[in-house]
């Protein structure tokens, strides 16, 4: 049976991430994290092989290079796990940045698994200066940021929001606030029930509505997850009902300006 899929969503401030900070992430990921043995890189069929053994990042980023920043993926022997890197360009919308990481949902019911996973991602979070990440099956994730169109003859997907400057599309199985979805929140997140919020340190705040990510889409998790947007303030949130936009919104003009 095929594994489901599980991403973890890492959005970037706008515009370019540099070669070096590059460099800095995927050493984190590839030998300090080590989600899993590289194999092959290149666009999204990767078509360049990565030799086993010691990891020469060289090769990788003289294609990212060469692409002038705008993609990179890097996958293991199948399609099981793989990381893929989208940074906005000088054309692109510039809140439309991230990167991610799919694996295998099977991983995330062991303890140790969720518990490095915060950790690491924290620690992605700030060195890129993340304003959010989220983790979710890919069936939560498309259901949430992804409605269909019926037209006469045919249909076509929507998006409910398209990047983080829009609000958020709901909530998943874990959101990882940074300083402007902290600063909306404001002592709202003091306010949710025990155990479903986590302060990591002063600039991020983890909201964790269920235990297990399995559980998403369920009768149980979609209430609690309406309970903490209630809580919250459903303002900042996309409402799927009526299909309207979050009216309350993060403030970025600061990180925009930071990065500038």
């Amino acid at each position: 049976m095929r594994s489901r899929p599980f991403t973890t969503y890492i959005n970037l401030p706008p515009g370019p991430l540099e070669s070096d900070l590059l460099r800095e992430v995927l050493h984190l990921i590839l030998s300090e994290f080590r989600w899993f043995e590289p194999r092959r890189f290149g666009h999204a069929d990767m078509e360049y092989p990565i030799v086993t053994g010691t990891l020469d990042l060289a090769p990788l980023l003289a294609y990212y290079e060469k692409k002038k920043g705008r993609h990179l993926f890097v996958g293991a022997r199948t399609d099981r796990d793989y990381v893929c890197f989208f940074p906005s360009g000088p054309n692109d919308l510039p809140y439309v940045s991230y990167f991610s990481w799919t694996t295998s949902l099977a991983d995330t019911a062991q303890p140790a698994w969720r518990q490095r996973h915060i950790e690491q991602v924290a620690t992605l979070m700030r060195l890129v200066r993340s304003p959010l990440a989220t983790a979710a099956t890919e069936d939560d994730w498309d259901r949430k940021t992804q409605y269909e169109v019926q037209e006469e003859h045919s249909s076509y997907q929507e998006f409910t929001i398209r990047d983080y400057s829009e609000g958020l599309p709901g909530l998943f199985w874990r959101n990882f606030l940074g300083p402007p979805f902290v600063r909306l929140f404001g002592e709202r997140l003091d306010s949710l029930p025990p155990g479903r919020a986590q302060r990591l340190g002063d600039d991020l705040v983890l909201l964790q509505p269920y235990e297990l990510p399995s559980q998403a889409s369920s009768p149980e998790a979609d209430a609690q997850e309406r309970e903490l947007i209630a809580l919250l303030g459903s303002e900042c949130f996309y409402d799927h009902e009526r299909r309207q936009k979050p009216t309350r919104r993060p403030v970025l003009d600061e990180m925009a300006s930071t990065k500038a």
